[in-house]
C-alpha cells in the first residue's frame, strides 16, 4: 500500500466535502435539525456529507469496512476499515459557530496508519500517514515541549448526556484551572486533537466520546510525538470511551489530577 498517494487521495476527497459543508453553512435553515438523542443533533448536511466521503472513499481500497456516525454504512472489512466523522462539530455548525471538521482515520489490521482532520473554515488540513510525520497543510509539526501544567493551556469537552460523573468533572475542571495558564472548550474533538499535535495545545481529555470523534486526531497526536491513553494510563481509550492526549510531557501530572477526581 502506497501510504502517501492514498493521503493525498484522502485529502482531495476531505476537501471536496468539505467545500460542500461551507457552502451549505451560509443559507442553513434550522429547521433541518434532527434529534438523535439528549442533546445529540444532526442535519441533512452531516447525511450528505458523510454519503459523500463513503461514496469516494470506498473506491480507494474496495472491500474496505467503514464506521461512520451516520451509519450511512457500518461494515466489517477483512484487512482495511475506514473509520468517518463527517462533522464533528454539528451543535457548532447548526449555531453559526466556526469550528467544526471532517475527521477520518484508517484502520489496517487493527492499528492506525492514516488519519485526516480538516477544520474546515480555517481551511486547515492535518494528515499523517504510515511512516511519515504529522502535518498541517504539508508543514511538518509536532507537539509542544511545555513539561509542565503551570505553563499549559488545556483543551476539554462538556458531557452533553450521561451526566452521573458531572460533579467529578467539575472538581477536575476547578483544580486545572488554578493549575494552568487555561482550559478551552471549542466543540470539536477532532479539532482538539490536531490541535494538541501542532502543539497550540499541550493536551486534551474527555470522557463519553466515539471511535469517529477521535481516530483521526489521536493517529495525529502519536505522529506528531505526543501520546494517547485512557485515564488510567492505558491503550484502551476507544474501548473506553476516555481520551487524554498530551504532548509526553504532562502525563504524570495530568494522570494525577484525573485519577484522583475521577475515582
Amino acid at each position: 500500500m502506497n501510504y502517501e498517494l492514498l493521503s493525498e487521495q484522502v485529502i482531495a476527497i476531505t476537501r471536496l466535502t468539505g467545500n460542500f459543508i461551507r457552502k451549505e453553512s451560509m443559507n442553513f435553515n434550522a429547521s433541518a435539525i434532527e434529534l438523535k438523542g439528549l442533546n445529540d443533533l444532526v442535519s441533512y448536511v452531516d447525511k450528505t456529507a458523510e454519503e459523500q466521503l463513503v461514496d469516494n472513499l470506498s473506491k480507494l481500497i474496495p472491500g474496505a469496512g467503514f464506521e461512520t456516525e451516520e451509519d450511512t454504512v457500518n461494515t466489517r472489512g477483512q484487512t482495511y476499515n475506514w473509520i468517518v466523522d463527517p462533522l464533528d462539530g454539528t451543535t457548532n455548525f447548526i449555531h453559526g459557530l466556526p469550528t467544526y471538521s471532517i475527521s477520518i482515520a484508517l484502520y489496517e489490521e487493527d492499528k492506525p496508519v492514516l488519519g485526516v482532520v480538516y477544520e474546515i473554515n480555517r481551511a486547515e488540513m492535518f494528515h499523517s500517514y504510515k511512516g511519515a510525520a504529522a502535518f498541517l497543510n504539508n508543514e511538518e509539526i509536532r507537539v509542544s515541549q511545555r513539561a509542565h501544567l503551570s505553563d499549559s493551556l488545556l483543551a476539554t469537552g462538556f458531557p452533553y448526556y450521561q451526566f452521573d460523573k458531572q460533579a467529578q468533572y467539575m472538581q477536575l475542571l476547578s483544580e486545572l484551572m488554578q493549575k494552568t495558564h487555561g482550559l478551552r472548550r471549542i466543540g470539536s474533538a477532532a479539532v482538539d486533537l490536531a490541535y494538541v499535535a501542532c502543539g497550540r495545545f499541550d493536551a486534551f481529555f474527555e470522557y463519553n466520546l466515539n471511535s469517529y470523534d477521535v481516530a483521526g486526531g489521536a493517529y495525529l497526536v502519536q505522529q506528531a510525538g505526543g501520546k494517547i491513553m485512557n485515564f488510567s494510563g492505558g491503550d484502551e481509550f476507544i474501548d473506553q470511551r476516555e481520551i487524554l492526549a498530551t504532548n509526553g510531557l504532562l502525563d504524570a501530572e495530568m494522570l494525577e489530577a484525573l485519577q484522583r477526581n475521577f475515582k
